[in-house]
């Protein structure tokens, strides 16, 4: 093998270990029979939501994931392999991937990466289920303003206007005094 495929090889390393390292979620799929109008969507989906899928050789990929220690993936990197490298939200790579894999069959989920650790396709699974931040941040706010609210309903009911309100409210209804 001459030194310049050796250099690119290792420049090829280097850069899936940077984007190992750049990326909180990794999904590991194969994509043996899509059709290119299917590759096409299944990236631009990937796009939108900030996640970079890479097709690259096994070999390749191995080295890399050996220089960054992850362990059990020999398996995984088994014919055609693509990888989508999350960088943004963890669940969003492994979101598009499990849907897809539900329209498109011949994608399969084959394993990946979460937080630094190796997961299975069930994780994967898990992992896809998993609101978005968006959506977490709503049910923290949730969480946080209801003991608030409900002492403002409290305050509010013991009033002595708001009950007198509800008496004349009530009187009124009813056709006058009594």
């Amino acid at each position: 093998m001459s030194e310049a495929v050796l250099q690119n090889k290792k420049q090829l390393v280097n850069e899936l270990v940077e984007k190992f390292e750049k990326a909180n979620a990794v999904v590991i799929v194969n994509y043996r029979g899509l059709n290119v109008t299917e590759v096409t969507d299944l990236r631009k989906q990937l796009r939108e939501a900030g996640v970079e899928m890479v097709v690259a050789k096994n070999t390749m990929l191995r080295r890399a994931a050996e220089k960054m220690g992850y362990e059990g993936l020999d398996e995984v990197l088994t014919g055609p392999t693509a990888v989508a490298f999350g960088y943004e939200e963890v669940p969003a790579p492994a979101k598009i991937m499990t849907e897809f894999a539900k329209t498109a069959e011949p994608l399969v989920v084959k394993g990946g990466i979460v937080e630094g650790k190796v997961v299975t396709v069930e994780m994967i699974e898990a992992v896809a289920k998993l609101p978005s931040r968006e959506g977490l941040l709503s049910m923290l706010l949730s969480v946080l303003q209801a003991p608030m609210r409900n002492t403002a309903y409290v305050l509010q009911a013991a009033n002595p206007a708001t009950k007198l309100a509800y008496a004349l409210k009530d009187l009124a209804e009813k056709g006058g005094a009594a």
